[in-house]
């Protein structure tokens, strides 16, 4: 009597684990390229340094923040600029791949198609990440006094990555819609520079005109500034803490799908 043999099948991987797979190699392949090209960060910082010298230097000794030094006011808002101009990266690697054929070789590929968005979105995350250590210790060494135990830090880390996060994937639906790297840069500008000035982020919303003001009080980037605030040197929170997170992730509920959606219809 012969035994009966046992064929064996190479386990077939998971859809769950092809999608980790696939992302993982599209997020060191975009990491690969900030260490390659480290212009890429230095660019992100100086806009930031700058902002944080000019009005810590030239504007903030006209400016009246209360009871907090402007330097600990001022330190937020460049914060959440940084992140939300930083964010924008998104759009600019996405129309890049679109512009040069990149996307249509990956489509070629039995791979994951979302792993393209996903593999920006994760590495502009860690460069803004880099690029908001860089400018805490830019603050520290012109006057920043924070006045945060270790949970607050970690909690205005957390509010901080998710709003990038959150601005990445919208950045990356801008980058799907734009004809051109150049509407790309026009349109990532005019979005984010007037939300950044119409906000809490360089002065006081109670010297701006009733209109202005309400929609600076109102608007989602001056929650997130006012959360990272009230963590960092111990102003008010109210309600700005939970405001930031619902808005946040109002928006990553929004774009993830709307993003995947264009993409998809791209790739078709």
């Amino acid at each position: 009597m012969s035994n009966a043999t046992v064929s064996t099948k190479p386990v077939q991987s998971s859809a769950l684990g092809r999608i980790f797979s696939d992302s993982a190699t599209l997020i060191k392949r975009n990491l690969t390229h900030i260490k390659n090209n480290p212009d890429q960060l230095l660019s992100m910082v100086l806009q930031p340094v700058m902002f944080m010298l000019l009005f810590r230097y030239v504007f903030g000794g006209a400016i009246n923040t209360g009871g907090t030094s402007y330097v600990n006011f001022l330190t937020a808002g460049i914060l959440v600029q940084g992140a939300a101009f930083g964010a924008t990266t998104t759009a600019l690697g996405v129309a890049t791949d679109l512009q040069r054929g990149i996307i249509d070789r990956f489509r070629s590929l039995p791979m994951f198609s979302s792993a393209v968005l996903i593999g920006h979105v994760t590495a502009d995350l860690v460069r803004n990440t880099v690029s908001s250590a860089i400018m805490i210790g830019v603050g520290l060494m012109v006057g920043f006094r924070p006045e945060a135990n270790l949970v607050e830090w970690l909690m205005a880390a957390g509010i901080l990555l998710l709003f990038t996060f959150a601005i990445s994937w919208l950045s990356a639906i801008l980058g799907l819609l734009s004809k051109s790297i150049e509407a790309v840069q026009w349109f990532s500008f005019i979005a984010i520079f007037p939300l950044t000035f119409a906000s809490s982020a360089f002065v006081p919303t109670d010297g701006m005109p009733a209109g202005l003001r309400w929609f600076a009080e109102n608007q989602p980037i001056t929650h997130v500034i006012e959360a990272l605030r009230a963590l960092l040197v111990g102003t008010p929170i109210d309600n700005h803490g939970w405001l930031a997170v619902v808005w946040c992730l109002g928006a990553i509920a929004v774009s993830v799908p709307l993003t995947a959606y264009l993409f998809r219809r791209y790739s078709k």
